[in-house]
């Protein structure tokens, strides 16, 4: 079957990048973008709009975690197994869409100091001084919104680690207390597990917030 020249060259950067993922490798990745008219630019707003959507879901996968375990807690019957299993799968769930998060922001980490080391590289092609400062200062402005941008997404990131660990535990203990005695003491902890999981969504609201920002800037400068 044919392949067009421009895909081949994609399926040969991504093979490569599969086999071994060093800087070398990242720079002929987008490279190839770049001969198949994805420019960095381009590539940094898609990424920049993946990790808002992973950030998105992984609130609803908190509060689901977290609904479930009040259910667990607040269970007075029967089928404390069906209740367990869902709390478990939603941890499960939570537990994944946080490590998506994560991988989300290296991307958009790494695509954004290639794109700003290029333009630094670049700034010694200009004869013109005058565009060539306008660009330097245009450099410094995006460096700076990059900067701001990263910082409110690695904070995100850093509240979600803490709601795990304590989702982790109470999975574990649920597990090995299927009765409702035992599960009654959990009660106690649904307040400060309810506070965690709001300071966690208000830190996605404020990287979502932010990231929705970039986008436009560049849209806006495009």
């Amino acid at each position: 079957m044919y392949r067009p020249r421009s895909a081949c060259r994609l399926r040969i950067a991504l093979l490569a990048c599969a086999l071994g993922a060093t800087l070398a490798c990242q720079k002929t990745y987008y490279s190839v973008l770049e001969q198949v008219g994805v420019e960095k630019r381009e590539l940094l707003a898609k990424r920049v709009t993946r990790a808002k959507e992973s950030q998105q879901e992984a609130q609803e996968e908190f509060r689901d975690a977290l609904e479930k375990f009040q259910a667990v807690t607040g269970h007075r019957g029967g089928e404390l197994e069906e209740r367990y299993d869902e709390l478990r799968l939603a941890y499960e769930r939570s537990e994944e869409q946080a490590k998506d998060v994560s991988e989300r922001i290296d991307a958009v980490e790494g695509v954004a100091d290639a794109l700003l080391e290029e333009w630094q590289g670049e700034l010694d092609s200009y004869e013109d001084r005058s565009l060539r400062r306008r660009s330097a200062a245009r450099l410094r402005e995006t460096e700076a919104e990059v900067n701001r941008l990263l910082s409110a997404m690695h904070k995100a990131e850093r509240s979600l680690d803490p709601v795990l660990q304590k989702l982790e535990d109470r999975v574990l203990y649920v597990k090995h207390n299927l009765n409702a005695a035992a599960l009654a003491g959990l009660e106690d902890d649904v307040p400060e597990l309810e506070r965690d999981v709001d300071r966690l969504v208000r830190e996605m609201q404020t990287s979502i917030a932010e990231a929705d920002r970039f986008i436009a800037d560049l849209e806006g400068k495009k």
